[in-house]
Parts: structure tokens; sequence; C-alpha cells
């Protein structure tokens, strides 16, 4: 009776973690041994104020669940100690955050991950974690799109300013000038028939 209540739970916890790794973009899996109390609380706030979800988790739960949500090659390193990071909103936060950690705590280290369902090295891991942030990204996009307006007003500011320094002739003055211009090229042309 005992053992088919715990079967359930273990159901149950499959089910879950399953249906989280196919609702996340990006997950990060870490052998999280060697690290104290303190710096997992630092660690688990870091990753919550980011929107990743952390949890430690049996090998053998994460293996089914891996296998239900379609993830092949996990298996292997299923061992030791094991939690996993999964994200549903950024592709780089879970690398980003836990190999920063792996780097400066040496016997906490990343294991593998996965990407839009696809399992993925630890290279690409660390490749990852080179990123910057989505929101950093973003503004770095946003600012090579205003560069060249921006410019541009600069520019149009420029003209404005340089023709409030240096004003126009009135347009009384022009058009005394302009009539002027247009009789000296007529006359020439009056002339010439003459000549014949």
């Amino acid at each position: 009776m005992a053992s088919e209540k715990i079967l359930e739970i273990k159901k149950q916890q499959v089910a879950d973690l399953s249906a989280r790794i196919k609702g996340s973009i990006s997950g990060v899996i870490v052998d999280y041994k060697g690290i104290n109390v303190a710096d997992d609380t630092k660690l688990r706030k870091e990753l919550r104020e980011a929107g990743v979800e952390y949890t430690v988790v049996k090998n053998s739960i994460l293996k089914r669940a891996a296998d239900d949500a379609g993830l092949e090659g996990i298996d292997s390193v299923l061992e030791g100690t094991t939690a996993i990071a999964t994200c549903d909103n950024d592709h780089i936060a879970p690398a980003r955050i836990l190999q920063k950690f792996a780097d400066s705590h040496k016997e906490f280290s990343v294991k593998s991950g996965y990407l839009d369902g696809e399992v993925i090295s630890v290279e690409k891991i660390v490749a990852l974690a080179k990123l910057p942030s989505r929101d950093v990204l973003l503004a770095t996009v946003c600012n090579a799109f205003n560069a060249p307006i921006a410019a541009f007003a600069r520019a149009v500011q420029a003209i404005v300013d340089k023709g409030d320094a240096e004003p126009a002739a009135p347009a009384e003055e022009a058009a005394p000038a302009a009539e002027e211009a247009a009789k000296a090229e007529e006359a020439p042309a009056e002339e010439a028939p003459e000549a014949e």
C-alpha cells in the first residue's frame, strides 16, 4: 500500500518535470556538490530573479522526465548530485548564471543542457554563458537602430542653428536681383535678330 503511494508520487514528479521541460526554451543540468547553504541561497535568489526555476532532482526521475520530453543523450550525465534549471522566456539566463557560478566554485559543475528541445554540449553552454543578457542585447539593437536617426536629427539641428546665425536675404531683395538676371538673359536674344 505504501509502495503504491510512493510510486504514484514518483509518477507525478516525472509528469510535472516532463511538462516543465517541454514548456521551457532552455535548461541546464548541474552537479551541485560542494556548495554551502549561503552560496546556494544566493544562487537560487539570482536564478529566481532571472525567471529561472531551479530544483534538485533524483537522477532516475530526471531520466524518465527527459525521455518523456524527448531529450535524448542526457542519460550519460545523470550520476552523482543533480539539479536542473529551466527557463521559459530566456535562452541564455540559466547558462549564464550557472556557468558564472561554476567558474567561481571549483566543485560545482555544469553537466549538460538543452536549447529549444535539443541537448547541447557543455561547450555550447559555456559559449551561451558568454553572451550578454537579453536586456543588454535588446538595448544594443535599439541603439543600432537609433544611431542613424539621432545622427540625422543632429545634422538637421546643426542646419537650423547655422541658419539662425546667418539670416538669409529677405525675399524683397532677392526678387529685384532675379528680375535683373532675367532681363540680362533676354537682351542678347532680342539683339541677335537685329544683327542679321
